[in-house]
């Protein structure tokens, strides 16, 4: 008897033609329902659409008789979920980390106002800059992938699942480091030009403008990242947190290279570079220059092919194989309005990789009416969720729509992934370009193409994600959904004691 019963819940077609937003980095891995939430909620079949010749006897023997599901079935009431296992999912890791950096740094702020913190007394531009070059560090691409890598291989043969469980949390939280550090550098910004106003018949003119203009920059770079300015306005986020960034990053400079040359006890410039060399906040500044420019040296026009095979959906062809669990940035032009999408790839050796761009603002209708033979993108790609997959022995990836484009390639190229997708007619949304990399790819026995038009509506998904836990023996569960479907499995998963890792919404 073999020890997982073999499934093939397949369907002839493939998913929904929904859309994956791209404020953020996060946001290449959402997909939608698409027209799905309208229709009736179905069961899901059990594990028992069980092709007879490619099982034995003893595997049919435990495997439940065949239940097609209704043709048309009344929605079933929402189950509830209590309000701890809500308070848990909402107050996740990125939240813990966020509330730890915040409070540490205004913690240090009051000592400081209260004359309690010494070093922050002579070194306050060093906290500033720390928390700006930590913030950096959470979003570079080249240092994350080196965070992926140090998890993936330092891991995945040994540790318990509950440790593995523990880093991935980590990895895909570390965000609220970002924002909590970037938040926690403003405020010590503002509290130094304070510090500078108060004893300004000391200081130097030039020192208390760049150390103003700094403050507005930096102040205005963090305001254009709120969630509701980047899901809302994403171009007024790019614009302002790129270039008034980069005007803040070079204010930086100025504003340490003065402050650290002039001797507010003597009232004149210092003119040797040991005293300049010497200081935290310089290094601290190079530090963040060199990180904030890497991802940009990557930086290349490169063809690219662009399939249609629908008004909903273009599929972008690149040159080069990719390793699964990686998201890419494109745009038409080099250092404007960027867009994130999950990279689907048969592996590191193959020739090419694939971006499934759906059809939601200007940028991707664009793409659909006037197809690019060349776009922008950073050959460093940076790393989602997903690229933790290889550091469980088995688990499940479920998606909605075009949330397949950041699932498909670690299905495709890890034989210990079940693939589950969701969606309406995707044959015909998709074309034959994604169809094929899934059943050339992917056996019958490990994935679920539910076609909620065929079926007449969506499953009930945890439902089905607790039947394939059980029968494929998984150890973790990656969704890429819209945030309904997300909330509803993520929650559901949580109760059934299901270890599910969710699409990250920005806070």
């Amino acid at each position: 008897m073999s020890t997982h019963p073999t499934w093939t819940h397949q369907e002839e077609a493939t998913p929904e033609g929904a859309v994956i937003t791209s404020c953020a980095w996060d946001d290449a891995e959402k997909g939608i329902y698409d027209s799905t939430p309208t229709l009736p909620v179905l069961s899901p079949p059990s594990p028992a659409y069980v092709d007879e010749k490619k099982v034995s006897s003893a595997d049919t023997a435990i495997i439940p008789a065949p239940r097609v599901p209704p043709a048309a079935a009344k929605k079933p009431p929402k189950p509830k979920v209590s309000r701890w296992i809500r308070f848990q999912l909402w107050f996740n890791t990125y939240r813990k980390f966020f509330t730890f950096v915040t409070l540490l740094n205004l913690t240090g702020i009051i000592l400081t106002a209260l004359g309690r913190f010494p070093y922050a007394e002579n070194h306050l531009g060093a906290l500033v800059l720390g928390n700006l070059l930590c913030a950096v560090l959470m979003r570079n691409e080249l240092f994350l992938r080196i965070l992926y890598m140090i998890s993936i291989y330092g891991l995945r043969s040994w540790a318990p699942v509950w440790l593995k469980l523990a880093v991935t949390s980590i990895l895909q939280h570390v965000g609220g480091i970002h924002s909590g550090c970037a938040l926690s550098g403003a405020a010590w910004l503002v509290f130094k030009i304070v510090d500078i106003i108060r004893y300004r018949s000391v200081q130097h003119s030039s020192v208390i403008a760049t150390g103003i203009i700094t403050n507005v920059a930096v102040f205005i770079s963090v305001l254009s990242a709120f969630p509701w300015v980047r899901n809302n306005h994403h171009n007024t986020f790019e614009r302002h947190h790129r270039f008034i960034g980069w005007l803040g990053l070079a204010a930086t400079w100025v504003f340490v290279v003065l402050g650290n040359s002039y001797d507010i006890k003597r009232g004149e410039w210092r003119a040797d570079a040991n005293s300049l060399l010497s200081t935290q906040e310089l290094w601290f500044a190079v530090f963040m220059t060199i990180f904030i420019l890497i991802p940009w040296v990557t930086l290349r026009e490169v063809p690219v092919e662009v399939e249609i095979p629908s008004p909903k959906v273009a599929i972008l062809k690149f040159q080069r194989g990719m390793q699964q669990g990686l998201l890419g940035r494109i745009s038409r032009t080099s250092i404007m309005e960027y867009h994130a999408f999950g990279i689907i790839s048969e592996g590191r050796k193959s020739g090419c990789h694939y971006m499934i761009c759906g059809v939601q603002g200007d940028f991707t209708k664009d793409l659909v009416a006037n197809p690019p033979r060349t776009v922008w993108t950073r050959e460093l790609k940076f790393a989602g969720v997903g690229h933790a997959s290889a550091m469980f022995k088995r688990g499940i990836r479920i998606c909605t729509g075009t949330g397949i484009g950041a699932a498909l390639s670690t299905c495709i190229q890890s034989e210990n992934w079940f693939l589950i997708w969701i969606g309406s007619d995707q044959e015909k949304t998709f074309g034959p370009t994604i169809t094929g990399l899934i059943y050339n790819n992917i056996p019958p026995e490990r994935m679920i193409l539910w076609d909620s038009k065929k079926r007449g509506g969506r499953p009930d998904t945890v439902k089905l994600l607790k039947e394939t836990w059980d029968s494929f023996g998984a150890e973790v569960i990656f969704i890429t959904s819209n945030k309904q479907g997300n909330d509803e499995m993520m929650q559901g998963c949580r109760a059934a004691g299901l270890h599910a890792f969710g699409t990250l919404w920005d806070f």
